[in-house]
């Protein structure tokens, strides 16, 4: 990655106070070809991380168009740029449905982006290279299979205790449709991807127990969520999961799985 001058390194940094988006965006950030002049085309780009810092790098001479499905957040990142770096565009588009209109770029980025292409996975990446130059570079980062196994454990655990059928029955179903490591790179292959490569970072989620567990802002929104899911009657969910809150020790460490998938278009 090609370092600029830290006077304008500083301006657009990762923000250090994001727990989840930021180290997903370190680890792309080690496997990116970033380089001065370079155009981008940035998914599910939240408010910005790490859409800020590409525009940054890619200077007046490159481009980066920041699309994402929820307007909220294009309207914060585009508050939060103001009229600063005009080079870079916030857009409200739906990553799995790209207009045929829209331009081919030299790198594709989707920080956090994988979990947004269900159902269909394999045909979003494959409508997302179609917008890639060739020669050009594809680097998403997503939350494999295996984050927070322990917790899943547990949960399991609890609702075998309890003779809870259907809602086990769900859980598995939820967890096995998580991508593993192996299904990305599976992705590029058929795809006939290059120097195709990925990886994965253990990130160690800190909590401590009961309410501090269940509304933990990392966990609650898309991953202890989806577990509420699973019953039909919310009060037995929550009965269960305040169990589970006290019992912290059992399933600590909690590790999320940083899976980078990186491979260029031939």
């Amino acid at each position: 990655m090609t370092e600029r001058t830290n006077d304008v390194r500083l301006r657009w940094p990762l923000p250090t106070q994001d727990y989840w988006s930021t180290p997903f965006a370190e680890s792309l950030l080690q496997h990116l070809d970033l380089s001065p002049g370079v155009s981008f085309l940035d998914i599910a780009s939240g408010h910005g991380i790490p859409a800020f810092y590409l525009a940054e790098q890619v200077g007046p001479t490159g481009q980066v168009l920041a699309i994402d499905l929820r307007e909220h957040q294009v309207a914060r990142a585009r508050a939060i740029q103001g009229a600063q770096l005009p080079w870079l565009r916030f857009e409200c588009l739906d990553m799995r449905a790209l207009p045929k209109h829209l331009p081919c770029f030299d790198r594709i980025t989707g920080n956090l982006s994988v979990m947004f292409f269900r159902p269909n996975r394999f045909e979003a990446v494959q409508g997302l290279l179609e917008h890639l130059k060739p020669g050009g570079q594809l680097v998403l980062t997503f939350p494999s299979l295996g984050t927070f196994e322990s917790l899943w454990l547990r949960i399991d655990q609890e609702m075998a205790v309890r003779g809870l059928v259907a809602e086990r029955q769900r859980l598995e179903a939820y967890l096995a449709e998580r991508p593993s490591a192996e299904d990305a790179r599976g992705w590029l292959e058929r795809l006939h991807c290059s120097r195709i490569v990925v990886a994965k970072y253990p990130l160690e989620v800190a909590t401590g127990a009961g309410q501090a567990f269940l509304h933990h802002p990392l966990l609650r929104g898309g991953f202890l969520d989806d577990v509420y899911e699973c019953f039909e009657d919310q009060g037995l969910a929550g009965e269960l999961m305040t169990k589970v809150s006290e019992d912290v020790g059992s399933f600590r460490p909690l590790i999320a799985q940083r899976c980078v998938l990186s491979g260029w278009k031939l």
